[in-house]
């Protein structure tokens, strides 16, 4: 890849902002990419080659194959904070080594088929369960402790949308620079 911006190859769709409001339509959009997600990274993905699958999206970024298995083990992660939110109070959730486990033999050789439709499943899920969130249960919220954070579920529903259109444009942005149909 010649002369790359690295900061733009990082963040294709820019980092995360923090909305000033949650709207009631901010939050069913984000709804909305979280359940449209799976389909668009399939149909992105599904075609590729081994070769493909195992090119860095970036210099020192994770390969193709990589960004797939970590959407799904974050998403999982997700799921589970919304649960100890909804039924604990403010609870201190569990943070993981997202390089490591990158780093692990699944991320790195195992097929993408069965994580795409964990992918799919685990995202009907997500969707259904923010969908039926009162005003209420949007203001609980969990603590993850590498900073002492408190955050609210109106907030990861924000952030979510935000990871999965993130790593897509890593994908999508490779496939356009190397001319991948």
């Amino acid at each position: 890849m010649e002369e790359l911006d690295l900061e733009k190859l990082k963040y294709p769709i820019g980092k995360f902002v923090i909305p000033d409001s949650y709207s009631t339509e901010y939050i069913s959009n984000k709804i909305e990419e979280i359940a449209s997600f799976p389909e668009k990274l399939k149909n992105e993905t599904i075609h590729l080659t081994n070769e493909q699958l195992d090119t860095h999206y970036r210099p020192g970024g994770w390969t193709v194959r990589q960004v797939i298995h970590h959407c799904a083990e974050s998403h999982m992660n997700c799921f589970i904070r919304i649960k100890w939110a909804l039924t604990e109070n403010n609870p201190v959730i569990k943070a993981y080594d997202e390089t490591l486990w990158s780093e692990l033999p699944d991320n790195l050789h195992m097929p993408i088929e069965p994580t795409l439709n964990l992918l799919e499943g685990l995202h009907f899920r997500l969707a259904y369960i923010m969908k039926n969130l009162s005003e209420s249960d949007l203001e609980k919220s969990f603590v993850h402790p590498e900073n002492n954070s408190e955050l609210k579920l109106k907030q990861i529903i924000g952030m979510y949308a935000w990871h999965s259109n993130h790593h897509l444009a890593h994908i999508t942005n490779l496939k356009n620079f190397k001319n991948w149909d």
